[in-house]
Order: structure tokens, then C-alpha cells, then sequence
């Protein structure tokens, strides 16, 4: 997706690479635990239930945390309750910052997160202050040679595909939220292995950034999503190869 923010992205390349099973696994848990709360167990007619279990097949999380996960999803066993949350804020150097965060304690992660924006020099925004700057759209990440560009192309634009790009060893399908389900479906009859799929925020406008506002930024991005309650974190930021490379 040429111009949007990669942040995420590297960001799961660099989990793995570091080994955070631990902090991947917590994060999955509660995804699998919402979905199956929201839309049931059955993950043929719960989407966001399917593409968290893909993604929790692909991190290889053993079949029995999963089970577990959907089980206190659906009430079938005791367990923690996870609220949905927004938070919105700015990096030094202005960028636009959208957090997602699963709790069970929405007090311990509010505070936590106004407290990392303060420690690293960010500020958090009232709700809507940057939202309408990212649009939601449907996300699909091939790793590696799974596939080539020609063949994403191919399938994905015909299944009804909005963007194609490729970046080093990684291909990023974007769709509509709508489109996302029938273009995970083409790619998977055409036996065509995903590594994720996902909604996703895409920001409307790219803002470059450099030098120690660059730093300053990446730094309170890193510690924002290495917060327990913190799903995902988008941002803004035109991410150069350079920019990606400091992030491990």
C-alpha cells in the first residue's frame, strides 16, 4: 500500500524476531475471547473469530489456550470480561497516534496510557481528535515467498482488491471492510497462505517525519504497544526504510 504506514507491520516482524510469545499470545487471547463473545464460537459464521484463529495458527498457539479462549468468550467458562477502547493522541512532532486497547480494567489502562504519552513527551486527545484521519479498511500480509506480487495482483484485484503493494519480503493486499472476507476466500481457493488479515486503520494523510522528532515518536510508540492492555497502535507516520530499520 504505497504511502501508509507500515508501523504495524514492523512492528509484528520485530515481535517475532525477539521471540514476545508471551506478549503476542496475551494479545490473541483476548481478541479470541472478544470475537467469540461478540459473534459466538463458531468461526464459520464469525469472521472476526476466523481471522483471529488464523493468526493464532500461524503464531502457533497450542489448541488448547485457544480452545479455552472462545470457551470464556461464549460463556462456557468463567473468566474475565474484555471492554473495547479508543484512545487518540499526538506524538512529539505532531503525528496522529490511534490506540486500541482489550481490558478488563479500563481505569488501570486509562491511566497507563496517559502516563506513557506524559513519560514520552506525547499528548492524548479527546475522543475524535485524530479518528477522522484514518480510514478502516481490510488488511492481508503475505510473508515471505509465499506468494509473488504478479499472483496477489492477479487474484486479489479480481476478487475485488483496492491496493497491491509490495515491500522487501512482504505483499499487502488493502480491501473495503466489506470486501475483505471474499478477497481472504480468493486468495485461500487459489491456495494462496496469508500470514494476516485484518481490520485495520489506514491514515487518510501520511505526515513525514525526522530526526529527533522521528526518534521521540518511535520511542512512545514502542512503549504504548508494549503496554498489557494495548492491542494495536496505528500512527501516521510516512515510515521509511530507514525509519523501519530503527526499529529492529
Amino acid at each position: 500500500m504505497s504511502g501508509h504506514n507500515k508501523w504495524s507491520t514492523i512492528k509484528y516482524k520485530k515481535g517475532a524476531a525477539d521471540a514476545k510469545r508471551g506478549k503476542l499470545f496475551s494479545r490473541l487471547i483476548k481478541e479470541i475471547s472478544m470475537a467469540s463473545k461478540e459473534g459466538g464460537g463458531d468461526p464459520g459464521g464469525n469472521p472476526r473469530l476466523r481471522t483471529a484463529l488464523l493468526t493464532a495458527k500461524n503464531a502457533n498457539m497450542p489448541k488448547d489456550n485457544i480452545d479455552r479462549a472462545i470457551k470464556r468468550g461464549t460463556g462456557e467458562l468463567e473468566g474475565v470480561s474484555y471492554e473495547q477502547l479508543y484512545y487518540e493522541g499526538y506524538t512529539p512532532g505532531g503525528a496522529a497516534i490511534l490506540i486500541e486497547v482489550l481490558t478488563e480494567n479500563k481505569n488501570r489502562a486509562a491511566s497507563e496510557v496517559r502516563h506513557t504519552f506524559s513519560k514520552f513527551g506525547g499528548n492524548l486527545g479527546e475522543p475524535g481528535s485524530v479518528a477522522w484521519m484514518f480510514n478502516k479498511k481490510g488488511n492481508i500480509v503475505f510473508e515471505g515467498s509465499a506468494v509473488t506480487e504478479d499472483q496477489a495482483v492477479e487474484v486479489g484485484l479480481e476478487a475485488g482488491a483496492e491496493d497491491i503493494t509490495a515491500s522487501g519480503e512482504t505483499i499487502e493486499v488493502q480491501t473495503s471492510t466489506g470486501d475483505l472476507e471474499a478477497v481472504k476466500a480468493a486468495f485461500e481457493r487459489a491456495g494462496m497462505a496469508y500470514s494476516t488479515a485484518e481490520i485495520t486503520f489506514v491514515p487518510s494523510v501520511n505526515l513525514e517525519m525526522e530526526g529527533k522528532d522521528l526518534a521521540s515518536a518511535m520511542r512512545l510508540l514502542d512503549a504504548l504497544d508494549d503496554l498489557d492492555d494495548v492491542q494495536r497502535v496505528w500512527s501516521n507516520i510516512d515510515f521509511s526504510d530507514e525509519s523501519a530499520a530503527l526499529l529492529g
